[in-house]
């Protein structure tokens, strides 16, 4: 042995490290549990304790010492200060504690994160590419040492439901891609976290002294625009074939460039179609509990943005291949926004709701009048105001429908439009619920409920894998739509009989390879892979899995 051998084998670096230089490598560190012969060849003699540990009991080290800490911010810290260490012990400790890590590393911790990022802060991540680097980004994006396949990239200008955090919003790309790899075993050597620096609007950020972004406003209009189409060109052209996942723009920019890249590149915006197809399966699943067809529901959204949109446009799709005209299948879909129900004639509506802005309606400023009005089988709440399912509003909905579907699904937890105990306590027991933060379970009645989050993280890596797996040259909607059916096809009778509408965490790498086969198959069937479609999918996905073992 006379070089470190990557954490995978199947890592396309061939990079010698020894000694302190191996030590301080993430992807090629293992700590203490390297060898004696490993120490003896790589000239870590001396450089380590003379015990070895497995890698077993490195994690129970980290949990143990994990769960002394008080805040979940804290928490946050101290395991990207692992992940800053040793990638393979990080990534083992997320996949085996599924449960109880996600919720630090990304939502809704990772919002507290961002925005105290800077003080925080302790070792780069990812690259920063600011609005000063126009004309260079080629140039700047030949600095990363890794073949990137998947790219996730953010402006900052609304983090969650936290608004623009600027440069702080890098916590996203980088939460993101740790799911990534994760939930679906795509190599974190092949992840690259971006954060597009075009300045920030927060006058709170502007003023602190430890932000770590450009003190500046935001740029604009055609500047912007020529600046992300540099950024685009360049990455393509430095990583040839990458998957770019767009993440967190304002509406008025994530719009904008889905539609003008999505056709000729490999692009897809997580916060539209991701969280479209996770809300979609959260729907086949609580069917599954009612009886009833999608075609049939009538869905009131408290929200018109990217999420809901993105989700009305999906299920639209749905209801359609169910046999209805798209016209019946928009009238079943309605948008509530901060200044009411969304209908024609309306003054002000963007492009992006007037597909939803309904005639032969009058306005309706509140949302619970609108429920009275219309008397919709579900609400979906992606708007971020924390509370707006209140008691009335969920009584509301227990009087109209037997079951009534009630999707609170915004965060961070201090977003979210209900908790889950409200969920239930205000409709009986009867709410067909999921969240977007997590929740503990609910008794009530001498029954037990499990809500579990309609989270992204059940959609996206999969859908990432399945398109790097296959090399597809697009990101298509009929791929998300084959995710969200995979994903309610993953929900058992156990899991609906105690309110859960998703699969349980800890079985999220089996989704995530079955939504990558799903998403492969449509790349194949589609001529949109570089090659014919293999004898085995499932065994190609499988193979490109990255396991964390030393």
């Amino acid at each position: 042995m006379n070089k470190a051998a990557r954490v995978s084998a199947h890592s396309t670096s061939s990079d010698s490290a020894q000694g302190m230089t191996l030590l301080r490598d993430p992807l090629l560190n293992k700590g203490t549990a390297f060898t004696e012969a490993e120490r003896a060849a790589l000239g870590l003699r001396g450089l380590l304790p003379p015990c070895v540990l497995t890698i077993e009991t490195q994690v129970e080290r980290v949990l143990t010492n994990l769960r002394t800490l008080p805040t979940d911010l804290e928490k946050y810290v101290a395991l990207n200060a692992l992940h800053d260490r040793n990638e393979a012990l990080f990534f083992r400790v997320v996949v085996d504690n599924i449960d109880e890590i996600q919720p630090i590393i990304y939502t809704p911790t990772v919002g507290l994160a961002c925005q105290k990022y800077g003080l925080i802060f302790q070792r780069p991540r990812g690259m920063f590419i600011s609005s000063r680097d126009r004309g260079q980004i080629a140039e700047i994006l030949k600095n990363w040492p890794y073949p990137a396949k998947l790219i996730v990239v953010t402006d900052g200008e609304r983090i969650l439901g936290l608004g623009d955090l600027g440069a702080n919003g890098m916590g996203i790309p980088v939460g993101k891609l740790s799911l990534y790899s994760a939930c679906a075993g795509v190599h974190p050597e092949q992840c690259l976290p971006i954060v597009l620096d075009v300045g920030t609007n927060n006058e709170e950020l502007l003023g602190d002294p430890y932000y770590l972004g450009l003190r500046e406003r935001r740029l604009s209009g055609e500047a912007y625009d020529s600046f992300v189409d540099e950024f685009m060109t360049a990455a393509r052209k430095t990583f040839p074939g990458v998957l770019i996942q767009f993440e967190d723009f304002a509406n008025h920019a994530a719009f904008k460039l889905l539609h003008k890249y999505r056709d000729d590149a490999c692009v897809f915006n997580d916060d539209i179609q991701g969280t479209a197809a996770v809300a979609l399966a959260g729907l086949f699943s609580a069917l599954k509990v009612s009886g009833g067809k999608l075609r049939d529901q009538r869905i009131l959204f408290l929200g018109a943005g990217e999420a809901a949109t993105g989700i009305a446009d999906l299920v639209v799709s749905a209801m359609m291949a169910e046999g209805v005209t798209e016209a019946d299948a928009l009238r079943r879909n309605w948008l509530v926004d901060s200044r009411g129900l969304v209908v024609s004639g309306r003054d002000g509506l963007q492009g992006h709701k007037l597909r939803y802005a309904h005639t032969d309606q009058a306005p309706i400023s509140d949302f619970l009048t609108a429920i009275k009005t219309l008397k919709p089988t579900a609400i979906i709440g992606v708007a971020a105001v924390g509370g707006a399912f209140t008691p009335d509003v969920l009584k509301a909905m227990a009087e109209l429908n037997e079951q009534p579907i009630v999707f609170a699904l915004s965060n961070p937890t201090s977003k979210a439009e209900c908790s889950a105990e409200d969920a239930y306590r205000y409709t009986g027991g009867r709410a067909l619920f999921a969240c977007g933060s997590p929740y503990d379970p609910v008794k009530l009645n001498g029954r037990t409920f499990v809500p579990r989050q309609g989270n992204n993280s059940y959609i996206f890596p999969g859908v990432g894998l399945g398109v790097i797996a296959s090399r597809s040259r697009l990101v298509t909607d009929e791929m998300f739509m084959a995710a969200a059916h995979t994903l309610a096809d993953c929900v058992g009778k156990e899991d609906l009989d105690q309110g859960s509408l998703y699969p349980a965490l800890p079985r999220i790498r089996e989704v995530s390879a079955r939504i990558a086969v799903a998403v492969a198959d449509v790349a194949y069937q589609r001529g949109l892979a570089d090659a014919p479609a293999p004898n085995d999918v499932k065994g190609l996905v499988q193979s490109q899995m990255y396991e964390p073992k030393y």
